[in-house]
């Protein structure tokens, strides 16, 4: 079957294009624009890794440009399209908000359009925790109000799942968005904690907590969130006249203390931190915690992978990708 992964240069989608290409039973198309919102080397030798594999091909571009990518939707044929592409980052979210309506409004109107054109058998994309937002209450039920992001990233998220249904209700397209909770792991982003975390450890420079570091955050490992990727992938929502629609959570449903997660790392570093408490940070939320009950009713998901072991692999390849 054939799968197109966009976003595939990034942190989740080089693990999914990865998954389904070692598959054997997928061909898959990588698309990604290669953006310098953190380091381009990072994403080519992401790149590097799935070269390696038969079943992968990559194509560079930016799907927010409408023609071109729907040029190419319909030239692959995709059975299957997980859009993981978008701009992440809460806090710059305040700074650029032209980037996400670049690529998470614009963006994802074109994948819309270009699935509407060229149907595939279902349509995943990623949206975010960060949808809960002012008001939530741990844990975060996909039923809960989500009309209040604190942050213009979370607002994008929430606008990709309103666009979404109205595709589906509209156009008759099966679509799921996947709410991530706190993704880490290998090939993780440098803007992410974990990476910002354990460098700052190596160099022993200031590690800035904000909310003096009590924000809980519902860690999730790479490879637990692509099992629910896939798993979703490969069941679409049920044909009309049921709702085409859905959202799932895919988190671990344990939140932990930042200064919790920082302690782990020293420990797996064997170096300690020189920690600076802050206030809260704007647009941050104090707490994520997925309910996963949806998403286990589903398609049977749960995380098995416990946040010791997860931050061991983690700082194994940190180690070895960083030279420290």
């Amino acid at each position: 079957m054939k799968v197109l992964v966009t976003g595939a240069a990034g942190f989740i989608g080089y693990h999914v294009a990865r998954r389904l290409a070692e598959s054997k039973r997928c061909e898959v198309l990588g698309v990604d624009v290669i953006g310098d919102y953190y380091d381009p080397a990072l994403k080519g030798a992401r790149l590097e890794q799935l070269a390696q594999l038969e079943k992968f091909r990559f194509v560079q571009g930016d799907f927010a440009e409408a023609e071109k990518f729907s040029a190419l939707v319909a030239q692959f044929k995709p059975h299957y399209v997980v859009h993981l592409g978008a701009q992440p980052g809460v806090r710059y979210s305040m700074e650029n908000p032209g980037a996400y309506q670049h690529s998470n409004l614009d963006g994802f109107t074109s994948v819309l359009e270009a699935c509407r054109r060229t149907p595939p058998k279902h349509l995943v994309f990623a949206s975010s925790s960060s949808v809960y937002g002012s008001g939530a209450k741990a844990p975060y039920r996909e039923d809960d109000n989500t009309d209040q992001p604190v942050s213009f990233y979370g607002a994008t998220k929430k606008a990709n799942e309103v666009m979404a249904h109205s595709y589906a209700h509209v156009h008759g397209l099966n679509v799921t968005g996947l709410r991530f909770f706190t993704v880490y792991g290998p090939w993780g982003r440098p803007d992410m904690a974990p990476t910002i975390f354990a460098r700052a450890i190596c160099e022993g420079k200031p590690l800035k907590l904000f909310n003096h570091g009590k924000n809980l955050r519902d860690f999730t490992f790479v490879d637990d969130i692509v099992d629910g990727v896939v798993k979703v992938l490969l069941y679409p929502p049920a044909e009309r006249p049921t709702p085409s629609m859905r959202i799932f959570n895919l988190g671990h449903h344990r939140p932990v203390e930042t200064l919790l997660f920082v302690r782990m790392l020293e420990e797996l570093l064997r170096k300690k931190a020189e920690i600076e408490l802050l206030p809260p940070q704007p647009g941050d939320m104090f707490e994520t915690c997925a309910d996963l009950t949806r998403v286990q009713a589903a398609i049977g998901f749960a995380p098995k992978v416990p946040l010791e072991e997860g931050l061991k692999r983690f700082v194994e390849w940190f180690r070895g990708y960083y030279n420290l």
